[in-house]
């Protein structure tokens, strides 16, 4: 197991050596994950301090969203298949993936992201995870810059794809370049 682990860590590109310089986006990826694993601290400060009870449509629109944002996900990283790799570094000789969730907007994954931590701030009706959520978005564009960068120095139709297809949110500001 920790064989596998090892290899396949190695296969995405990161190295101890990628960890002090961030040679690959390893810092990209670090706070990504820390922003992640926020998600599960409790929503403090709690709306009934402010003496305000969230409505369960909320809620439950929280939940939908969720699983909406599970589903884009799921999609995603069954679309990129073996080019999957959570570093903003493509995978050499990995190609260019623009069907299924990529015909839709050109991180997917990222997408999916985004609307679970929404999901989590409607269910939990929480300031804390909506500061989370704007501060994955920022996180997550300037991943995704750089990841365009590359993808454009390796494929030579990304820009073409660029230019029709939305970044991460479509038509929302920060997150939707060309």
């Amino acid at each position: 197991m920790r064989q596998h682990l090892n290899e396949q860590l190695q296969r995405w590109g990161f190295s101890w050596a990628g960890l002090r310089d961030n040679r690959h986006g390893e810092w990209w990826v670090l706070a990504q994950m820390g922003l992640i694993a926020a998600h599960a601290l409790p929503p403090e400060p709690s709306l009934d301090a402010f003496g305000l009870d969230w409505p369960w449509p909320l809620r439950l629109s929280g939940a939908l969203v969720v699983l909406i944002g599970l589903a884009v996900g799921a999609q995603g990283a069954l679309n990129l298949g073996d080019s999957l790799s959570p570093l903003p570094e493509p995978i050499a000789g990995a190609p260019l993936v623009t069907e299924g969730a990529y015909g839709r907007c050109r991180h997917p994954l990222y997408q999916s992201l985004l609307l679970c931590s929404l999901g989590v701030a409607l269910l939990l009706g929480s300031l804390l995870h909506v500061g989370l959520l704007v501060t994955l978005a920022t996180v997550l564009a300037f991943k995704a810059r750089r990841e365009e960068r590359r993808l454009c120095e390796l494929h030579p139709d990304y820009a073409a794809y660029r230019q029709h297809t939305p970044t991460i949110i479509p038509r929302l500001p920060g997150l939707d370049w060309n």
